[in-house]
């Protein structure tokens, strides 16, 4: 009976020593990734076409060269519902020589740009951020 307790003692010892699980490979990231929807530059008002907004959210670049004086110049960029044509948001709206990034949100939908201007020259570009992985790479242009 004496060897009663070292039964006990080993079972521990064997379950111990039993193979372990391998460990899950680690999951990729995921990440934000930039879709482009549309690059436009000119002067004076234009109507960009229309575009999917499939995420909501979105970034605009946009830079503006003033021409001529100044006084009555202003640039004016904003987001419209493509199907009711009504203005969802006014992105920016400056009197100045400019540039700069701006993120922006709104309900997916079908829209388009409304870029006003009067004596600048002007370029802008609107992105929307997609989901993806580091390792795809599907969605960067």
């Amino acid at each position: 009976m004496r060897c009663w307790p070292l039964v006990l003692v080993a079972l521990p010892l064997i379950a111990c020593e039993s193979p372990q699980e391998e460990p899950a490979p680690p999951v990729a990231a995921a990440t934000t990734l930039w879709r482009a929807l549309g690059n436009w530059s000119g002067s004076g008002d234009r109507q960009t076409e229309s575009f999917d907004v499939t995420t909501g959210s979105m970034r605009l670049t946009w830079e503006a060269v003033q021409e001529g004086a100044p006084g009555t110049n202003y640039f004016r960029v904003s987001l419209h519902s493509a199907i009711s044509g009504r203005p969802l948001q006014t992105i920016v709206d400056t009197q100045e020589a400019g540039a700069s990034t701006v993120d922006l949100a709104a309900n997916p939908r079908v829209a388009y740009l409304l870029i006003e201007s009067e004596r600048i020259r002007w370029r802008v570009t609107l992105h929307e951020a997609v989901p993806g992985s580091p390792v795809s790479g599907s969605a960067r242009d």
